[in-house]
Parts: C-alpha cells; structure tokens; sequence
C-alpha cells in the first residue's frame, strides 16, 4: 500500500478569511472613530476654556476702566437700564451705552467711542442714592437722576464655539460710587 501525502503550501496558509478581514476593519474603523471624537472633544474644551479665559479678561478691563470713569465724574445726567450719561471731571458728557443688537457697550467721550464689551448677551444698568436701607446693604432708589450716586451694572458673556453658543462667563456685576458730587 501506498501511502499519499498532500503537501500544501505555506502561501495557501497565511491568507485571511472574509471574516477576519471584515472583524479586522470593523475594530479599526470603531478605534478611527473613538480617536476623532475624543479629538473633538479635547478640542472643543480647549476652546471652551480659552473663549472662557477671553471673556473673563476682557470683562476685567472694562470693569477697571468703567470704575476709573464713574467715580471720577461729577454727576449722573441721563440714566436708562442701557445707557447712562454723566458729567465728567472736565465738564464733558460721558456716555455708556449698550448696543443689544451687536451685543457691545461702548464708551462716548468727547465725540471718541471705544468699545468696552463685545458678545455681550445682557447689560443692565441700576441707580440708587447713598443713602442705605436700614439693616441691609442695600441703598434707596432716587426720585431723580441727579440724585444717584451709586451705579450698579450688570452683564454677560458669551461667544460661540463651533458654531453653537456653548460656554458662558459668569454674571459680572459691580457697584460704582460717585466721589465728585
């Protein structure tokens, strides 16, 4: 008797199945994926905390030059919950006003704007007198303009990241006294 053997090649071996091939793609395509998205993600934040870094920033500088501003004049002349007017040190009108449409206040002196706040979702100015309320920190309204001489402004912030309004600053808020009355 005979004995056969079949030899078979190493090349008939070493190939893939059709199964190996598609589970082999599906795991690479699921890793492609997760690895874009954490892409997305980190980049997303990253961007969250430096618009954040930005509105804080710049929220900061207009609170400084708005202080210098107000306590420095010497009257309140024109008051809305957008805009108010007063009397500088020099006897000129300064204006502070903020623009709901294009989300900036500006600043009007001496016929110059200069732009304090941009992407400005909500700015609300308030008036009250000096004097307080009794057991509280809180101070009386006045019955007109020309009687306030504490300035309350409050706003927030916003910009946009990757096409959607994602991160916000937080509410700034401040109360100015005015010293040259």
């Amino acid at each position: 008797m005979e004995c056969k053997t079949t030899i078979t090649s190493a090349r008939g071996r070493a190939g893939f199945t059709l199964v190996e091939l598609m589970t082999a793609a599906a795991l690479g395509a699921l890793g492609a994926a997760v690895i874009a998205l954490l892409y997305v993600v980190c980049t997303r934040s990253f961007l969250g905390l430096n618009n954040y870094t930005a509105l804080c920033q710049q929220s900061q500088l207009a609170l400084d030059k708005m202080s210098k501003d107000i306590r420095q004049a010497h009257s309140l002349t024109a008051y809305a919950t957008n805009s108010l007017t007063f009397l500088d040190v020099n006897g000129n009108a300064l204006q502070y006003a903020f623009n709901p449409a294009n989300g900036t206040l500006v600043r009007t002196s001496g016929g110059t704007n200069t732009t304090y706040l941009t992407n400005c979702n909500s700015l609300q100015f308030f008036i009250f007198q000096h004097t307080a309320i009794s057991n509280t920190f809180d101070c009386y309204l006045p019955a007109v303009v020309t009687n306030a001489r504490v300035i309350q402004v409050t706003w927030s912030c916003a910009k946009k990241i990757m096409g959607t309004t994602a991160n916000t600053e937080n509410i700034e808020s401040a109360q100015y006294t005015l010293r040259n009355f």
